[in-house]
């Protein structure tokens, strides 16, 4: 059995030099890739290479280092300039202490102490600032010693198996206006294997980045005087959102959904009484007209709380469901801007459902099937997460628990995996969240499910019940894909630009020999797009092959090369990429497959 490193006591993890000096005893944790033994291995492995970079930078100076989802960081300064090109001397500087095999020591100081012993760096001093304890902690490897909680390994000699994977500018405690420091990120593992599937899945997401493959496949582009965060939709990854709508609205309208829209620009108002103007208004846009105050809708919801006010309103109509794929703007910081993954403008697959308390859970049970059909078509793992009432919360708990317990059924009637994030919810009630596993084993957060009984009390709406008095509706909150942008740009990771045949932006290309088979080409073209599908004719000046490599860098699914015998026999000569095979079809054979292809699914 591998070596203890730590404690596990009451959901908390302790280092064996804490557990001691608090006389803990708990579940062992040992020198393995759990969960908590890898937060004590990164833990250390951040001091580690902090220790290493003291030793190459004496003058450095460290604010804090934390774990993170992606392994461990820490930031700091240095006269010097560091690149990309010295993270490897800092690794080897890494692995030369750890195999010196320093004990790692824990002292606890009063804070005068620790103020006194710090007292001529000042980014120590800014992250004493931030601890309101008496007593602080210093933990010492060697020569190197620093401020920090733990927990740690006991020796530096269990850390072999690390690798230092960028390096990034970081403003002192996430303050713009404060000084830049630099920021180190790392990964550490108990083996070396996990480190080597580690890197080889990271060398894969790099291939698979989003915003390479969107330029290379011609699906999305981006422009600084237009705007950061603001993505131009190019014809191909315009068609991409086309089929994703067409299948989702297709499913909407079989589910008893109603398209609704709502306008872009609202009176600043109608946020005042929903609530956002207090509590989101940083992450808005403003604007004047006419002396009067507007703010840029970040959600749709107010909106459809507008289409249900529009007349009044009985339990016999309930529950109502109102979609729009709705155009949102939130105002997100530059730093954040990733991609399609996080932008200042975006488009909600998004759903309002009103309805009476005793029907949550037949709604929750209807939505998380209904996500689990598109989830599968795209062959997506998935969990969820139930988020419960927070200390600041409205309210009566007899309505709390009723939510809570109807999305709690629901999950287990559906048979979800889920994690319960106690006090997690909404200040307004309960909620799901929808987190997507891709091919790198990659979680996202997606859809989310959530149970709202503020904004109908807000706007005081009400249903007829069957005695003829006046209800407050329950309002549920949902959108499976989040958003066509950030689910496109995991689509697109997943699938490494292969997207499946029924929503790919190109489903055929046609490469005629020469100009001789172009009519008959542009007649195959019409005939696949009556059929909902979409082809492109490759008629380029260019060789057979060079016409084949390029119509292969674009990864439509079939490739159909035209010549005089095809022409004549109408028998067509298919490359199937998803297959990975080549085969021979009559023109009404493959426009038939074709049709039952692109309609197989159904979300």
């Amino acid at each position: 059995m591998s070596e203890v490193i730590g404690i596990k006591h009451n959901q908390n993890i302790y280092d064996l030099c804490t557990a001691s000096e608090l006389h803990i005893n708990g579940e062992n944790i040992y020198f393995d890739n759990s969960p908590e033994s890898l937060e004590i291995i990164r833990h250390s492995c951040a001091h580690l290479m902090a220790q290493a970079i003291k030793s190459l930078y004496p003058e450095a100076k460290f604010f804090v280092g934390p774990v993170v989802n992606e392994g461990f960081y820490y930031d700091f300064k240095v006269d010097s300039k560091i690149s990309e090109e010295d993270l490897p001397s800092i690794e080897s500087k890494m692995l030369e202490i750890a195999k010196k095999a320093y004990p790692i020591t824990k002292s606890t100081l009063s804070r005068k102490d620790a103020e006194a012993k710090f007292a001529n760096d000042e980014l120590k001093q800014a992250v004493m600032s931030k601890i309101p304890d008496d007593k602080l902690s210093v933990y010492a490897q060697g020569d190197f010693e620093d401020l920090c909680r733990g927990p740690h390994l006991p020796n530096t000699k269990l850390l072999q198996h690390f690798k230092l994977t960028k390096i990034a500018g970081a403003y002192l405690g996430g303050d713009e206006k404060a000084q830049m420091l630099i920021r180190i990120y790392g990964i550490a593992f108990a083996d070396k294997q996990s480190l080597k599937d580690y890197l080889f899945a990271i060398e894969e997401a790099k291939k698979r980045d989003h915003r390479k493959l969107g330029q290379e496949m011609g699906l999305f582009t981006f422009y600084e005087d237009i705007g950061a965060g603001l993505p131009i939709w190019l014809p191909k990854g315009a068609r991409l959102r086309q089929n994703l709508e067409r299948l989702l609205t297709i499913a909407l309208n079989e589910r008893g959904y109603e398209p609704v829209r709502g306008p872009e620009i609202l009176k600043s108002d109608v946020w005042k009484k929903s609530g956002h103007y207090d509590n989101y208004k940083e992450n808005m846009y403003f604007t004047t007209i006419d002396e009067q105050e507007y703010g840029i809708k970040p959600m749709n919801c107010v909106g459809h709380i507008k289409v249900y006010q529009s007349s009044p309103r009985s339990y016999r109509e309930l529950p109502l469901r109102f979609y729009e794929y709705g155009i949102v703007h939130r105002h997100e910081k530059s730093g954040v801007l990733h991609g399609l993954l996080r932008v200042r403008e975006f488009t909600q697959d998004d759903a309002h459902i009103f309805c009476q308390t005793n029907q949550i859970k037949d709604e929750v049970n209807h939505i998380i099937s209904f996500t689990k059909s598109i989830l599968d078509a795209f062959n997506f793992a998935y969990e969820m997460e139930l988020s419960t009432r927070p200390e600041k919360s409205i309210g009566s708990d007899e309505v709390w628990e009723s939510a809570t317990n109807a999305l709690k059924n629901a999950l287990e009637e559906n048979k979800i995996a889920y994690q319960i994030d106690e006090g997690g919810g909404a200040f307004y009630g309960p909620k799901i969240d929808i987190k997507i596993t891709d091919a790198l084993k990659r979680k996202w957060q997606c859809g989310t499910i959530q149970v709202d009984m503020n904004l109908p009390e807000r706007f005081n709406l009400s249903y007829t019940d069957e005695n003829n008095a006046q209800v407050q509706p329950v309002m549920i909150h949902r959108a499976i894909l989040g958003s066509f942008e950030r689910f496109v740009a995991i689509l697109t990771e997943h699938f490494a630009g292969e997207f499946p045949l029924f929503i790919a932006p190109t489903q055929v290309i046609l490469i005629p020999i020469g100009d001789a088979q172009l009519d008959y080409a542009r007649e195959l073209r019409d005939e696949i797009i009556k059929i909902g599908g979409y082809a492109e004719i490759m008629d380029k000046n260019e060789s057979l092959n060079k016409k084949i490599r390029l119509a292969e860098k674009q990864k439509a699914p079939l490739i159909v090369v035209i010549g005089a015998k095809e022409v004549e026999s109408k028998i067509l000569a298919i490359r199937d990429r998803r297959e990975k095979a080549q085969y021979e079809l009559s023109q009404a054979e493959f426009i038939t497959t074709l049709k039952t292809k692109i309609g197989e699914v159904r979300f």
